[in-house]
């Protein structure tokens, strides 16, 4: 049966012009094909909000609240170690040191616990090349004692609180501020208690991707060896999803997308050839894939052609930053310096959050940052601790 459906199908490709077949191809796939598979992928233009979202989004929730729990049950069960934090800090030098920052959230979605189990996890999976790795726990609650799960986190890993319980509330300092304010003593913390040749910043709603510290791995080993990056401010372990398409202000990405269209259209246009029994090159079919190929990158979603280079560490991506978002934020120990500097002489509010305020360093200081594709670290946080919202959403 399949033999005689291919039979016909040369057939109908030998009898019909080229622009039957391409037309007929674009109508299938734009108008059948592409809705009907990707209408349930978040970030694809086919998806069906009406339809799918706020579904999707309580099953998030739900889901995200049964991890909760299992990071505190993760906790519960493990063995309190038998080590001395201040021993371990003036005699060791860490080349990463994982600084979690945490306020008070929701408390059934222990978000910190998320994150903290996680990286336990994937510390101890990664074995000896991890053995140079640290976590330090940094707990910004205004009274650090109202903090449970920072309580239960005290017992594993080293910690560091900023105590401001008996302090009369600046009224100057908005929360866009005081976030800024608490980046900036965690990054102080961090290098203060270990001298750490790299920092990673990680925000407690931030969990780490399963390959997290083998491709930090390979970019200390790897891609630091070009100055360029070695010296760079910082580096991006997370931009959100929805703002990844190639339809974007990013110049890189147009790049991107011009070069997947002049892979793929030579290389579509070699099967449709052979298909049809036709000319191999023909520079008006080759265009015709290369748009189309692009056009359907994009409507289906970037994001879901990046989840590929997930294969190795070396095919992760590393561009130019984009502005967005700072739940995971490497930096080098000169880099931290810079930064903490730069951002002691800003003031952040509304509209200038702290995110902003390092972007906007890169033009007014002459620096460079990058951001790593995919994410290395899903962000889980739909209750946010700055932004209140009682009926969250995954858009």
């Amino acid at each position: 049966m399949l033999h005689y459906a291919w039979q016909l199908y040369g057939r109908w490709c030998r009898w019909s012009s080229p622009f039957i077949h391409l037309l007929t191809l674009t109508v299938l796939t734009f108008g059948m094909l592409a809705p009907l598979i990707c209408h349930r992928l978040l970030y694809s233009y086919f998806y069906l909000r009406r339809w799918h979202l706020n579904p999707m989004s309580q099953e998030f929730l739900r889901q995200n609240q049964e991890e909760g729990q299992a990071a505190l049950h993760y906790f519960e069960k493990l063995q309190i170690p038998n080590i001395s934090k201040a021993s371990d800090s003036e005699t060791f030098r860490p080349l990463l040191l994982v600084t979690i920052i945490t306020v008070q959230r929701r408390n059934e979605f222990h978000y910190v616990l998320q994150v903290a189990s996680r990286f336990h996890h994937l510390l101890q999976q990664c074995g000896t090349n991890c053995q140079s790795h640290r976590v330090l726990v940094c707990n910004v609650e205004p009274d650090p004692s109202r903090h449970q799960d920072f309580k239960l986190l005290s017992s594993f890993f080293p910690i560091v609180s900023r105590d401001r319980t008996g302090d009369d509330p600046d009224p100057r300092v908005n929360h866009f501020e005081k976030e800024k304010q608490d980046y900036i003593f965690c990054l102080e913390q961090s290098l203060l208690a270990y001298n750490p040749e790299y920092v990673l910043l990680v925000e407690d709603d931030a969990v780490p991707e399963e390959e997290i510290f083998p491709v930090l791995q390979h970019l200390f080993l790897a891609r630091f060896s070009k100055p360029y990056l070695r010296d760079a401010l910082y580096f991006k372990l997370y931009h959100p999803e929805r703002l990844q398409q190639y339809v974007n202000p990013e110049p890189m990405r147009i790049l991107e997308w011009l070069g997947l269209g002049m892979f793929l259209g030579p290389v579509l246009n070699y099967m449709y050839s052979w298909a049809a029994g036709r000319q191999s090159l023909n520079w008006p079919i080759i265009l015709f894939f290369a748009a189309y190929s692009m056009a359907l990158s994009e409507l289906v979603g970037r994001h879901y052609l990046l989840e590929l280079r997930r294969l190795a560490p070396a095919l992760y991506n590393v561009v130019p930053v984009t502005e967005c978002c700072t739940p995971a934020m490497l930096f080098s120990a000169p880099s931290a310096r810079r930064a903490l500097g730069y951002l002691k002489g800003l003031q952040c509010r509304q509209g200038f959050a702290k995110d902003i305020a390092l972007y906007s360093l890169l033009r007014a200081k002459g620096e460079n940052a990058y951001v790593v594709e995919p994410n290395l670290v899903r962000h889980v946080g739909m209750y946010s601790s700055v932004r209140l919202n009682d009926n969250p959403k995954l858009l």
